[in-house]
């Protein structure tokens, strides 16, 4: 059989994949598309955790899709109301009927010949066999995120294999785990820490949150009721679409506060977390670290639900360095011993851009490749021609991040339909390669970014070999940037009549 052909593919029906698949079919009617999903459900990230109090950390009004609004007051909203969110959004622009689950893409080729990707599919049946097809593509967008579903961030933990009791990532949670009554250590500091902390406390005996350095948490209101009251003066979308203007505006400025003075920042947010937590509680010692706020991810909570479950006299934070495990618990190098009944490994997640698949162009590979290419515009890599990634932001909220991305590809797609190329690659001069300093796209410090370093694309020092943080200046980007810039275009042979 003949392979099927699309302009273009969209791997991942998360998030970004769905907000993708949005953009390409108002701005681009006129080029097919089909989203490929390797699970049986839509979703992505939401569809996949299932720890305990599973929620978003950022206000779902950014969070969720600008052309369809979140409807609700609860602003940060549990992992099975986005999960509902997305798929009455997709099923209302019959985005639904495009995707193709069960389509697990485990290769892409470019070819030059052809101008065109293959791309080699593992497609489940209904009786559990998996089918193998083709698909050929114009375009390959990828939207399936940033980290593995597959493995946690691979971290050695002296002795944590003589522990008596149960050890857990929240990465691989299900219903089936009890913790009810039991004396529970949470390994980590990040959001999923954060998060889990308040949900265990309701009903296990004893809650640690362990972390290695102090964190910062910042609280948010549980409900955000701007839309309800600006729809008695305006219509409903109206009201909802300033609702987004100004959460975008008022993100904006708190972000670049604590990026351009750090201190008044650091004051400010552990100044926040002083006031709801409780008044013997050493702060300087466990929330008041030696970063600055954003260089690893500021974490949210929700009605400070984290600050209340501290209040609590089953729940605690450690900050420690873990000596051994033992049997019965960890014993840290201070010396103190932390007994438990089941250990959680919030420890991180690992980093895979490609979603564990092989690519290549003309044979050579682009997976083993990818740390030693810039990315132009934060959205396509050097060297890779019809190609996108889709990313959001991890200093800002994710889907502003995304959905410019998205743009900036429609846009070079659109300056190709305009101009008759076949291809557009990324493209360095070498003399200004050679001068152009290698960063990684991610500032973050916190080890699950620091430790993929050398898989993360690079970026330099001038545009448009940038991957910028703000949504502001993206979208700055996107209106007054060339996408002639940076890139080389193919244009097929005249045919003589």
């Amino acid at each position: 059989m003949e392979p099927e052909t699309v302009d273009i593919a969209i791997v991942g029906a998360g998030l970004s994949g769905i907000n993708t698949a949005y953009r390409v079919q108002t701005q681009l009617p006129h080029h097919s598309y089909a989203i490929l999903e390797s699970r049986s459900d839509l979703g992505g990230t939401w569809g996949f955790w299932k720890y305990p109090g599973f929620r978003t950390d950022s206000s779902m009004c950014l969070f969720g899709f600008a052309w369809r609004p979140w409807p609700h007051d609860m602003t940060m909203a549990p992992g099975p109301a986005i999960k509902e969110y997305m798929r009455e959004c997709a099923a209302a622009e019959g985005i639904d009927k495009k995707i193709r689950f069960g389509h697990r893409v485990v290769a892409t080729s470019w070819s030059s010949e052809e101008q065109r990707w293959t791309l080699q599919i593992e497609a489940a049946r209904e009786d559990g066999s998996v089918e193998k097809k083709v698909v050929k593509a114009w375009w390959v967008i990828g939207a399936s995120g940033y980290y593995s579903y597959e493995k946690p961030l691979p971290v050695t933990i002296p002795g944590i294999e003589r522990f008596g009791g149960k050890v857990v990532h929240p990465q691989f949670w299900d219903e089936s785990i009890n913790y009810a009554g039991k004396k529970v250590v949470i390994i980590g500091s990040g959001a999923t820490a954060i998060t889990l902390l308040p949900a265990l406390a309701k009903t296990a005996e004893s809650v640690t949150m362990l972390q290695r350095t102090p964190s910062y948490v910042f609280s948010l209101p549980r409900k955000d009721e701007t839309a309800t009251f600006l729809s008695r003066f305006m219509p409903s979308s109206w009201a909802r679409q300033l609702h987004w203007w100004m959460r975008m505006f008022a993100e904006t400025l708190f972000v670049r506060f604590l990026l351009t003075f750090p201190r008044r920042g650091r004051d400010f947010v552990v100044g926040e977390m002083r006031k709801q937590l409780p008044k013997d509680f050493d702060v300087d010692k466990h929330f008041n670290p030696w970063y600055s706020p954003f260089e690893q991810r500021l974490c949210f909570c929700p009605g400070g639900d984290f600050f209340k479950a501290l209040h609590r006299p089953n729940a605690r934070v450690a900050t420690d360095t873990i000596d051994t495990v033992t049997e019965t618990g960890i014993l840290l190098q201070s010396g103190e011993r932390l007994e438990a009944d089941m250990i959680v490994t919030a420890t991180g997640l690992y980093f895979s851009l490609l979603s564990g698949l092989s690519s290549s162009v003309d044979g050579e590979s682009v997976t083993d490749t990818i740390g030693r290419r810039y990315s132009w515009n934060g959205t396509m890599l050097e060297g890779v021609p019809n190609s996108g990634l889709i990313t959001g932001y991890t200093a800002a909220t994710w889907t502003p991040g995304a959905d410019v991305r998205a743009r900036q590809l429609i846009k070079v797609i659109k300056h190709m339909d305009k101009t008759g190329a076949t291809a557009a690659m990324p493209y360095i001069d070498p003399a200004v390669r050679a001068k152009m300093p290698m960063k990684p796209a991610s500032t973050l410090s916190s080890t699950y970014m620091r430790s993929a370093h050398d898989r993360m694309p690079k970026v330099g020092d001038q545009a448009p070999w940038v991957s910028g943080s703000s949504w502001a200046v993206d979208t700055w980007r996107l209106v007054t940037g060339s996408v002639k810039s940076g890139m080389k275009y193919t244009f097929a042979p005249k045919k003589d009549i």
